[in-house]
């Protein structure tokens, strides 16, 4: 039975749910406990995250869209979960589409591809025509199969020819250490790990991949700034619900969710995350899910990736 309209126009009445699909501590963790607690205080009520982990985030995503649709359940989506994985399993247990309601993008995580400072390439030309000239190619290092930024590498390769080599590691922080310690040329990674390494000169970065350069690392050009069209691939973290969720909710939500990106502290704590925080409609973050899915999804097909 649908909650009457009495309830909506009292929601919430009682603590909500937020379940993040991932252990605590990264930084899609980190950024949905500062949003939380936010929306805590403008709602009323509390806002519990509820951390449940396993196969790259689908246990807890389909654990929402299982959930009443009542808003008191929500989801902290990630773009690798939601628009990737349908793509890499074999089966996710959820359609990222039909089973769950956006609320709200919270923010943007840009990419970066970034080398050691010894390696001889320094901008992205020199970096494609020298994989190029390989018979090997080149190797470039990211946190794991089907991440974003493999994702975006795989493109790279379809749109400039570059002869690039992937090579999966568990987690952005080994591929991290070895390009620190030179053992590989070149890492594609969210912004945020990779930003000490850049200021301090310990990395060269090479290029972002938003479609202006990012706040945090104003020095460094983008890829379309590079020669590669319409590359625009961020990461990003949302706010989302089952799906039937009554309108009057999601509506309170998305303007709740918008008020809190709009505050400056909230804008601050996440640029620290390399988040650029991105208040909207809950129609634009829909369609941005569909754009993301149906392009990722060319990119996993052309490149045969699958999930380990």
């Amino acid at each position: 039975m649908a909650p009457s309209s009495h309830a909506q126009s009292n929601y919430p009445t009682k603590p909500i749910r937020l379940i993040v699909p991932f252990t605590p501590g990264g930084v899609t963790d980190t950024s949905g406990r500062l949003i939380a607690e936010q929306l805590s205080k403008r709602l009323g009520q509390q806002v519990v995250v509820d951390n449940k982990p396993g196969a790259s985030g689908n246990i807890g995503t389909q654990m929402v869209t299982a959930a009443e649709p009542d808003g008191y359940t929500l989801l902290l989506g990630f773009d690798g979960t939601l628009v990737i994985n349908p793509h890499v399993f074999a089966k996710v247990g959820y359609d990222t589409v039909k089973d769950l309601a956006p609320i709200g993008k919270i923010g943007d995580a840009v990419l970066i591809l970034v080398s050691h400072p010894g390696f001889q390439a320094k901008t992205l030309k020199d970096v494609i025509a020298l994989s190029k000239s390989q018979p090997g190619g080149l190797s470039y290092g990211t946190s794991g199969t089907g991440g974003t930024p493999h994702i975006a590498g795989e493109l790279l390769k379809m749109r400039t020819g570059a002869n690039l080599v992937h090579i999966p590691y568990k987690g952005g922080g080994q591929a991290m250490t070895d390009v620190l310690g030179g053992n590989i040329p070149l890492v594609y990674t969210a912004i945020a790990g990779a930003i000490p390494h850049v200021k301090s000169g310990k990395l060269h970065a090479v290029a972002v991949s938003s479609a202006q350069r990012a706040p945090s690392l104003p020095e460094v050009p983008t890829f379309i700034e590079n020669g590669v069209a319409d590359f625009d691939i961020n990461s990003w973290v949302g706010l989302l619900g089952p799906a039937k969720m009554p309108k009057a909710i999601v509506d309170k939500l998305n303007a709740e969710l918008n008020v809190v990106l709009q505050d400056p502290e909230v804008r601050e704590r996440l640029s620290g995350m390399g988040i650029t925080a991105t208040p909207g409609s809950s129609e634009k973050f829909g369609e941005d899910i569909k754009r993301d899915l149906a392009r990722f999804g060319t990119v996993v097909k052309a490149a045969n990736i699958k999930a380990d």
